[in-house]
């Protein structure tokens, strides 16, 4: 964790600094540290959970009032389309908002039927104290979202250290917890480098850390949480398969591939990436999927950085050396990679083991059920999947043998607050969302009495 980060915002269509944001000082990261731990002694284990529901509540409403201009900034920090951006502001919203109304449910304490014995168990949920947050620049409000709205419900205070291109929309999160009535310290945003993280995961008084982000930063951030014994929860990415069996409309699956696969201009850790297409279908679909593929050319978004977008040509570039092919309607510009479709990746290819984080989809031709879902579990990485199908049977037997935290059948986009979210593998492990997301940092604490 040598590498030191430089806090920007550098406009992703032409590798310009926008402006530079110092990093923090040593002082202040211990200051953020000891903010927190004061705040979860002080204030979030003694309040109650209706109190801090209240408080939740009102973040998801600020998110709503606030989103035009949330927006707008992440549009500017990483090229994120607007309407991209608020619809990713509103999800998270529904996340604060449905911790806030479940809270109290989830926290209630839960009776254990005793073997034998007289008196009572029950295991009661509560906070463990300071938590790190390391987020990545993908998702800068939602992630966020993920991470705290559970954590705050349950009563932990939280140090959060963004991705360096998110200087404003973390700003504006710390601006939006304090409006919201937070007291100091429950949600500190620190602009830190990676020594300066690393120290705060060995500090004493955090907790646990969750990180968002590559499978070698979440492997080097899980060592160190590891030799200080702290938690981890981790989602270190996806080359989701999206597994087409049968259809009784290829034009609707063909639209849910481009759905899932274009979002965010293919920035996303659990959009299908390869596309596994039985033989009879293959054909139809590679020629609709290319077509609508290629129409994007000119309305896509930059990729983050110029050096995200340089990065998925060479990842291209490999795969063609080889023998693979690919199709796109013009040349990288910049930032702007052409959207574009892979075919004849050998299984055996390196490159096929790769994430392409980019606007690249890789469609494979399979000739049964069972070599479907060896080309789906032939991966590394274990996030989500996809499997459309039209028989009922085949869709779950197929889900229960992929091999993903993760599978949606006949549909993209299901995501929700109450589902609970991660993977598998080198995907990471853990969970967010739903009632897994607020076990994850809780203390599980049985109580057992002798009589009632």
């Amino acid at each position: 964790m040598a590498k030191r980060h430089v806090y920007a915002v550098v406009d992703p269509a032409d590798g310009k600094l926008v402006k530079e944001y110092p990093t923090a000082t040593d002082e202040a990261v211990e200051g953020a540290v000891d903010a927190a731990a004061e705040a979860y002694a002080r204030w979030s284990r003694r309040t109650s959970v209706e109190r801090r529901a209240e408080l939740l509540n009102t973040v998801a409403s600020l998110h709503d009032e606030r989103s035009a201009r949330l927006a707008e900034i992440i549009h500017r920090e990483m090229g994120k389309p607007v309407d991209e951006a608020v619809a990713e502001v509103e999800f998270s919203a529904s996340i604060y908002r449905y911790y806030a109304e479940n809270a109290a449910k989830f926290l209630t304490d839960e009776p254990i039927g005793l073997l034998e014995g007289e008196g009572a168990a029950f295991v009661r949920r509560q906070p463990i104290g300071v938590l790190l947050g390391i987020m990545p620049w993908n998702y800068p409000y939602y992630q966020v979202a993920r991470f705290a709205a559970p954590n705050l419900a349950l009563g932990n205070t939280i140090v959060l250290k963004h991705a360096s291109q998110c200087p404003e929309s973390s700003a504006a999160l710390q601006q939006l917890f304090t409006d919201a009535g937070f007291p100091q310290g429950c949600y500190v945003n620190v602009h830190a480098t990676g020594e300066q993280i690393a120290r705060a995961i060995e500090d004493p008084r955090v907790q646990g850390v969750s990180f968002t982000g590559s499978e070698r930063a979440g492997a080097e951030v899980a060592g160190k949480a590891g030799r200080a014994l702290k938690k981890v929860v981790l989602e270190l990415g996806g080359s989701d398969p999206f597994v087409v069996l049968s259809t009784d409309d290829l034009d609707a699956t063909v639209r849910a591939a481009v759905e899932t696969r274009f979002e965010n201009a293919g920035q996303a850790c659990n959009a299908g990436k390869r596309f596994i297409v039985a033989e009879d279908l293959y054909d139809a679909f590679l020629d609709k999927f290319t077509e609508k593929v290629l129409a994007l050319t000119d309305g896509l978004a930059p990729l983050s950085s110029v050096a995200a977008a340089e990065y998925v040509e060479e990842q291209v570039g490999r795969a063609v050396a080889d023998g693979a092919a690919f199709v796109a309607a013009r040349q990288r510009e910049g930032a702007y990679f052409p959207p574009g479709v892979l075919t004849g990746v050998s299984p055996a290819s390196p490159s096929a083991a790769e994430e392409l984080f980019g606007p690249v989809a890789t469609v494979y031709r399979v000739g049964s059920e069972d070599e479907a879902v060896e080309l789906a579990n032939a991966t590394p990485y274990g996030l989500g999947s996809y499997v459309f199908t039209t028989d009922a049977e085949q869709a779950l037997r197929v889900a229960d043998r992929i091999e993903a935290g993760m599978v949606f059948v006949n549909g993209v986009g299901l995501e929700g607050a109450e589902l609970p979210f991660g993977g598998v593998k080198s995907s990471g492990f853990g969970r967010e969302l739903g009632r897994a997301g607020i076990d994850e940092f809780a203390n599980k604490k049985l109580i057992r009495t002798a009589r009632t």
